[in-house]
């Protein structure tokens, strides 16, 4: 019971913490793991054991969807190769030389020290997003950050679940090569057929709860059965979202789809929480065992390879940019423009946070694992020392960079915008009827203003208007009630139709009302 009231509390605290991270503009995760180390030191809390396979499955699959979901397939194609020497490289080479230290420093044995490094090898692009979205950097920037964070965990996991089985003797590392190449294309496979199965029973579900729970359901299920079947359980994943992504939205209902988006967004905030909380948990535990001298010995591993992880991230990037830019340069000024910059260079390096998959794969290390508590308390030292000194101070960076704003996305929703209001407006065009005039009219406005915004997410003159209605109707809606006009079945029939319209008339990414 003292776990469970706990979580309660460090949900609520996380809430309170979102909200100061906002007002510092700070990433959100950077606050977590500060409030993870302190549980550390809260007097009497609970000692708690998760099970490897199920800390992965709960925390990591749902997570890996949700980002998956969000991926374009356009950005890609267009920045491949930034993203095989993010997602393969920098992860190969992290992993070597924090296996390197592991060995060479703490004694571990070669299979362990390379789970060490294939744990602490994946960037989280979560924490970053949040301070590069106000600042608007390069769209190019943030699109590869947000693709290699996305690809880096099946690199990693595919070391990782290698060099496990290798350091409990299930595997040698010398048959790696195969296994790697027969999950990979398995698990591409397996994820695109699983996508068009899942498609078939989505869009036969009408009812949103149950829509979001057989979504849920089947994330879980996908997980499991490529673990089963020996494959990479995390490339499934991603295949099996960005199946569903290409074709359910056209599938799915406007109430299941904004359903759903709210109860993923819930659900990964959550599962963050909860995943901060079980690192202070394991962090209390972990310190505890490791007493006298030992102690001493284990923080200053864990500093070394924090220290190692930064260090690595901006050598590889600094290096790879440089060779392309130099390649660049003998094909032309046209070619040169198109190259990466030292100073996006030093903003990606940087962008290197570790996060969930770090703290999950860390729990999820077996107990019996060679070197688990140095391992782990390590894992959670990067995790910590990434957030907090590259988190909180990236705003102080991207100020010093000073990089022009990006408003290519801007551009393209503006353009976007009026496509489909001419789409509706000719769809409309052979309609006589009064209330087709009226609609053609809402259209025509709405396509006079997109032609020339100032902003392409600002809310337009017209949305400012229409919201400002949808106040008196909640206030005359209110007055109905209460004075015993319409009951509360007709009230929240009428209620559902204005919230539907007040997201209709919200500035575009928003959903939040504007006053006036």
């Amino acid at each position: 019971m003292a776990l469970f009231e706990l979580t309660l509390i460090l949900l609520l605290i996380a809430v309170a913490l979102t909200a100061l991270s906002r007002r510092l503009e700070i990433p959100y995760p950077s606050l977590l793991a500060l409030a993870g180390v302190a549980l550390a030191f809260v007097p009497g809390a609970p000692t708690i054991e998760i099970d490897p396979e199920l800390a992965l499955a709960l925390f990591i699959a749902p997570v890996l969807l949700d980002a998956a979901y969000d991926t374009s397939l356009r950005d890609l194609k267009r920045y491949r190769l930034s993203l095989v020497l993010l997602a393969l490289g920098a992860v190969v080479f992290t992993t070597v030389v924090v296996a390197f230290v592991g060995w060479k420093m703490a004694g571990l044995p070669i299979a362990a020290a390379i789970a060490l490094g294939a744990i602490v090898a994946p960037p989280d692009a979560v924490a970053a997003s949040a301070v590069l979205g106000q600042f608007k950097v390069p769209h190019r920037i943030t699109a590869i950050l947000q693709g290699e964070s996305l690809l880096n965990d099946a690199t990693a996991l595919l070391i990782y679940r290698i060099s496990v089985s290798a350091a409990i003797g299930s595997v040698m590392l010398k048959d790696a090569v195969p296994v790697i190449l027969l999950a990979t294309v398995g698990s591409v496979v397996a994820g695109y057929v699983f996508g068009r199965v899942s498609l078939l029973a989505l869009t036969r579900i009408e009812d949103a709860a149950s829509s979001t729970v057989v979504q849920f359901a089947g994330t879980f299920a996908v997980w499991i059965i490529a673990d089963k079947l020996g494959l990479s359980a995390i490339i499934t994943i991603v295949v099996y979202a960005i199946t569903i992504a290409r074709t359910a939205p056209r599938r799915m209902s406007a109430r299941r789809r904004v359903s759903t988006y709210s109860v993923w967004e819930s659900a990964v905030f959550v599962l963050n929480v909860l995943a901060f909380v079980l690192m202070g948990l394991q962090a209390r535990s972990i310190v505890g065992r490791l007493s006298g001298d030992g102690q001493g010995e284990a923080f200053l591993f864990a500093a070394t390879v924090l220290a190692v992880v930064i260090a690595a991230r901006l050598v590889w990037v600094m290096s790879y940019v440089a060779v392309i830019r130099q390649f660049k340069r003998f094909d032309g000024e046209g070619q040169k423009r198109d190259a990466p910059t030292f100073r996006g260079a030093v903003l990606v390096g940087w962008c290197g946070m570790r996060g969930l998959v770090t703290l999950v794969v860390a729990i999820a290390l077996p107990a019996d694992f060679p070197g688990r508590d140095p391992i782990v308390l390590a894992a959670f030292a990067v995790v910590l020392g990434t957030l907090v000194l590259q988190g909180m101070s990236l705003k102080p960076l991207l100020r010093r960079l000073n990089f022009e704003r990006d408003t290519s996305i801007d551009r393209e929703v503006a353009e976007a915008r009026v496509a489909i209001m001419q789409a509706a407006l000719d769809v409309l065009s052979g309609k006589t009827s009064s209330a087709a005039a009226v609609v053609r009219e809402q259209y025509e406005a709405q396509r006079r203003i997109a032609e020339n915004p100032d902003d392409a997410q600002a809310a337009t003159e017209y949305d400012r208007l229409r919201l400002y209605a949808i106040k008196r109707q909640r206030d005359r809606l209110e007055e109905l009630r209460s004075n015993g006009t319409i009951g509360d079945e007709a009230y929240h029939r009428l209620e559902e139709e204005i919230d539907w319209s007040e997201l209709a008339a919200a500035p575009a990414g928003s959903f939040q009302p504007l006053t006036t």
